[in-house]
């Protein structure tokens, strides 16, 4: 597997060394690392799994932490008074 920049990568290297380079990748976006441009560039079917790869990780990241804090602290009194304000309605 090439470690350095100077070595060129095959696609079969590439694909082959695909699980070790994403568990090294700085926010598991390998596509970002500018010592893979070429060889994404020149072998799509690398390009094309490394993209899936990616959309798995981030849907798997935000399943498992969820962005932002969670409903506010008031929701409860909102829905109250919407259920409340539409009792009196009917």
């Amino acid at each position: 597997m090439p470690e350095n920049d100077e070595k060129r990568w095959t696609c079969e290297e590439f694909e082959k060394a695909l699980p070790d380079l994403f568990e090294r990748a700085e926010g598991g976006k390998l596509s970002a690392d500018p010592r893979f441009a070429a060889i994404l560039r020149d072998c799509p079917q690398a390009a094309e799994l490394v993209r899936d790869l990616e959309y798995i990780a981030e849907t798997a990241r935000m399943l498992l932490e969820p962005e932002g804090e969670g409903p506010s602290s008031d929701l409860w009194g909102k829905i109250e008074r919407e259920i409340t304000s539409k009792d009196s309605i009917q």
